[in-house]
This record gives C-alpha cells, structure tokens and sequence, in this order.
C-alpha cells in the first residue's frame, strides 16, 4: 500500500537568529516540525527495499558523515556484546566498515542490511544492536549511532547569505529529509516514511518527540525559541500550510 502524499506542498518557514551566535541563522520549517510524525519501525514500516520491510531504512548501510563520526561508533561498537548485536561474531572478526566508490565510508552491509541490524527473531531483541546498547546504558541513542541514522528524518543544512550591508551570516536549515534529500535515487525507494500518512500518528508533535536530536542539532537556546514559534503555530485557530501527510482538523 502506497500511503504517501504529493511531494510538493506549501511550507511554513521561520527565521530567527541564533541566541548563542549572532553570526548564524535558523530557518527552520514549522510545517515538518509541527508534523505527527513518528517512527514506524517494526510497527507498520513498510521499508525503502521491496520485500524487507523489517530493514526500515536500513538496507544500504550507514554512511558516515566524516572520521569523527566512524571513530566515534567504532568506540561504541567495542563495548558491543553476542546478547545485544546478533551479528558480533561476524562484525568483530571482519570489520563492520566499509568503503563506498566516492571515497568514503558506511557500515557493512550483511545480508542484505547494515551489519548493527538485529533481524526478528533474535533473542537480544530487533532493531540496531547500537541503539538497544545506548538504552540498555542509560543513554540517548544518538550519542552511539552514526550521525545519518539518528539525525534521520531531519535534514540539516548550511548555506552562507551574503547581506546588503556586506556581512555573513551562516542560515542553517532545519526541514523534512524528504525523498528527494536522498538524490536521484530517492523517486527509486519502495516506500519513504515522511510523506507516508500511516507514520503521521503521533501523540506530539515532532519537535516535542525529537527534542533530544534538535537540541544536539541546534543547542539548546535556539531550541528554546523553536519550541515558542512552533507553539504559536500550534495555537493559531487555522495553522498555515499544514502537513498534507498530517490526520485532518
């Protein structure tokens, strides 16, 4: 079942200066942050891959952003064991890395999914070996996994903005990862969860249920001021250009 809406609908987009930096700017779109989306991951996800829905997005492995990033999950990998990461064998022995053909890096992908992938039926439970870890420590699960995977499905971007007065500032962007975010590649996806109306069912808005990752993406001042302009949405008798994908009223 293809539940996804239009790709191309109007936004709600708001700009405001970063209280713990003057030189940089938040544009931020109220209408992805003030959406109902959450994770469907075993629960209705139906995946990126036809056939492997239990995947979710995790088919093609986990690029990782720079070398802080793979260090960073290589020191968490080590403290996995067989009874959190199905496969800990086959990772520790081969390496859970690999090169992609444009000089970078991701994690392997093991039948068919990223090596950290625990596939159902595992006793240790389904789902990434590295997110079960960082609950099973007390921790957000961000603080383990490579930055694509828990940054998804917000998409961050830099763009410096040359003034009339000539100065700079950074306009950094907070918005939906939409299909699209993926490159060309993204129209080819099975299923993608942004524009899927099933994964808009969320008790909360998401810049509530993902405060954890926007705060690591913004700091906690802007945060702050997110928080206030996506409650005045909210409280608007008739909120401007909603998310199509969104339940209705």
């Amino acid at each position: 079942m293809n539940d996804e809406a239009a790709a191309d609908f109007p936004r709600a987009w708001i700009e405001f200066t970063d209280p713990a930096d003057a030189g940089q700017v938040y544009r931020c779109d109220l209408t992805w942050l003030t959406s109902r989306w959450n994770c469907l991951f075993a629960r209705g996800c139906q995946g990126i891959v036809a056939g492997r829905a239990d995947d979710g997005c995790c088919s093609l492995g986990a690029h990782f952003s720079d070398e802080d990033d793979e260090k960073r999950v290589s020191g968490h990998a080590a403290r996995l064991t067989p009874d959190v990461w199905q496969y800990h064998r086959t990772g520790t022995r081969d390496g859970f890395t690999a090169s992609t053909p444009d000089g970078g890096r991701r994690t392997r992908i093991l039948n068919g999914a990223c090596v950290f992938l625990n596939r159902p039926g595992f006793e240790g439970g389904a789902g990434c070996a590295l997110h079960a870890q960082a609950l099973r420590d007390g921790r957000e699960p961000l603080e383990y996994k490579p930055d694509v995977c828990w940054q998804l499905p917000v998409r961050r971007t830099f763009e410096w903005r040359d003034r009339p007065d000539d100065t700079r500032v950074l306009v950094v962007t907070i918005t939906e990862y939409e299909r699209r975010t993926w490159g060309p590649g993204g129209h080819d996806l099975h299923w993608w969860c942004t524009s899927a109306r099933s994964a808009h069912d969320a008790p909360d808005p998401l810049y509530v249920t993902y405060r954890p990752e926007l705060v690591a993406l913004m700091g906690e001042p802007a945060y702050r001021v997110l928080v206030d302009m996506c409650e005045n949405r909210l409280a608007a008798p008739l909120p401007v250009a909603p998310h199509p994908a969104d339940p209705p009223g």
